[in-house]
């Protein structure tokens, strides 16, 4: 498998990484575009890898497309693409924020492979929570997409109605959760932990309550319920915590969030 990733910036630079890392996925050459290259120099040497500012020879030495372009890119990046895709050959995924699937078709034609995916940063450590969606034609080949990703965390396939709702929970829940882990460990350098000490705590912990969620398959408040004790440290934390808000303004910030993106 042949993959190009036009418009190698953050999220471009992210997949790259965890294509790189994965020893599981097999791909024969990746081709990584970007206007100004400098930032990828790096990469120049690596072993069936290539830097290139030409989208169109990137996209004819491949068969998967991931664009990776900021929205207001995008038109531009279809107009000027469009003559070399090859309806019987190309797969194009797009992790464009906020722009349908319709908004490729109407450039590229609805009879072209389109997948919709939103991963998040992490996939440049393998633990990206993907949400995908496709187009007719795009479901045909949906298990290449999630082959993909799949190697590099986390695939869910949904309704492109819902996409928007995963970009906030997936993507911009990135964000969240490291504000919250940055509070937890805020608070331990108030009870006495240096700062370093403070966010290995703040981390590690994070981790462990999300692991027990996915090897257990058990609601929070199952494990919640285990750890705490009537009349206890725990509860009292907790009720405190509600009492500030907590619950309530993350729903709000995650609503917030998409109204925001709506109206991008």
């Amino acid at each position: 498998m042949k993959i190009a990733i036009i418009g190698t910036g953050n999220l471009g630079y992210s997949i790259a990484i965890g294509i790189l890392s994965q020893s599981n996925f097999k791909f024969k050459n990746l081709y990584l575009t970007k206007r100004n290259i400098e930032s990828l120099s790096s990469w120049e040497n690596l072993k069936n890898v290539t830097i290139s500012t030409d989208n169109k020879e990137a996209i004819r030495q491949s068969d998967v497309v991931i664009i990776t372009v900021q929205p207001i890119q995008l038109q531009g990046v279809l107009e000027e693409i469009k003559e070399v895709i090859d309806i019987n050959k190309h797969t194009i995924i797009s992790t464009v924020t906020g722009r349908k699937i319709q908004d490729i078709e109407s450039v590229l034609g609805n009879d072209i492979a389109i997948i919709r995916a939103m991963p998040n940063t992490a996939i440049s450590v393998g633990q990206s929570m993907t949400c995908i969606s496709a187009n007719k034609k795009g479901k045909e080949n949906i298990d290449l997409a999630k082959t993909i990703f799949d190697s590099l965390g986390t695939t869910l396939y949904i309704e492109e109605k819902l996409m928007q709702s995963a970009t906030v929970i997936c993507a911009s829940g990135i964000a969240f959760w490291m504000r919250l882990i940055r509070a937890t460990a805020q608070g331990a350098v108030q009870l006495g932990f240096d700062a370093k000490e403070a966010q290995e705590l703040a981390m590690q912990t994070c981790l462990g309550a999300a692991s027990l969620l996915v090897k257990s398959g058990n609601h929070p408040e199952q494990e919640i319920d285990k750890v705490t004790t009537p009349n206890g440290c725990t509860i009292t934390g907790l009720n405190e915590m509600e009492h500030q808000g907590l619950s309530s303004s993350l729903i709000q910030g995650l609503v917030a969030s998409f109204e925001k993106i709506n109206q991008i």
